[in-house]
């Protein structure tokens, strides 16, 4: 397992952060066709900011200027649209945004971003990162960023992996803005944790040790579980 993750998991075992601060915040993944299957874009966090060195999607925190008066789904998408401004230099239309998930961290967090993704067409136009925030980026497919994660190539969080899953699935951009959002509207991820003997296990509703925070209890399952080797990821618990 990387350094990154190491970490992320050394915070979360000290049990330190503030259950009663939220942060709302959004990301964007921006997508595009190949020969090869569609492409996202991922971003480098400076590691001297908080996710430092991981890569990201697009995104940050809610301003005050975002919106403001507008329902809170509608606040993150106009972040969502001048974050991919800021950090990338691409422009979109607020209406070719798709919401597909909705994460709130676990309480042990230090800084708990609660989060809206959104999932987009990438406009024809060069990516220009800042070189403050932003130390890199590069076109990937979702496949190849999970293979590089494994490698321990590039360093993810949970949400990220779980949303390069589920983009792996699609043979095309169209397929995965039609696919991305479940039946029932957007997904919210509502995040606690267990320890297990294979490692640190991230829980969402829908597994069977979610409502005791017991890893161990057996039934359906909608977990990631950061083992030594990689994660891994079992959502047979939810339809």
């Amino acid at each position: 397992m990387s350094d990154g993750i190491d970490k992320f998991s050394d915070r979360i075992a000290a049990g330190k952060g503030d259950a009663s601060r939220v942060i709302p915040a959004a990301t964007v993944i921006l997508l595009r066709d190949t020969e090869q299957g569609p492409e996202t874009l991922m971003l480098r966090r400076n590691s001297k900011i908080a996710f430092g060195g991981m890569w990201v999607f697009p995104g940050g925190r809610v301003d005050d200027d975002d919106a403001p008066g507008a329902p809170e789904e509608k606040r993150a998408c106009a972040a969502a649209v001048r974050e991919a401004a800021e950090e990338a230099s691409l422009s979109l239309a607020p209406e070719s945004l798709v919401c597909f998930s909705h994460w709130t961290p676990p309480p042990v967090e230090i800084r708990r971003f609660s989060t809206w993704f959104f999932a987009a067409r990438a406009p024809d136009a060069e990516v220009t990162i800042d070189q403050g925030e932003i130390t890199d980026s590069q076109w990937i497919r979702p496949a190849d960023a999970l293979i590089k994660q494994r490698a321990e190539e590039i360093e993810l969080v949970p949400p990220t992996w779980v949303t390069l899953h589920y983009l792996a699935r699609h043979g095309s951009v169209d397929a995965a803005l039609g696919g991305l959002v479940p039946a029932g509207g957007p997904r919210r991820y509502v995040t606690q944790l267990a320890k297990s003997e294979q490692g640190l296990v991230v829980m969402w509703e829908g597994d069977a040790g979610y409502p005791t925070l017991d890893a161990s209890v057996s039934g359906p399952r909608h977990r990631l579980v950061m083992t030594k080797q990689g994660f891994v990821f079992d959502d047979s618990g939810i339809v």
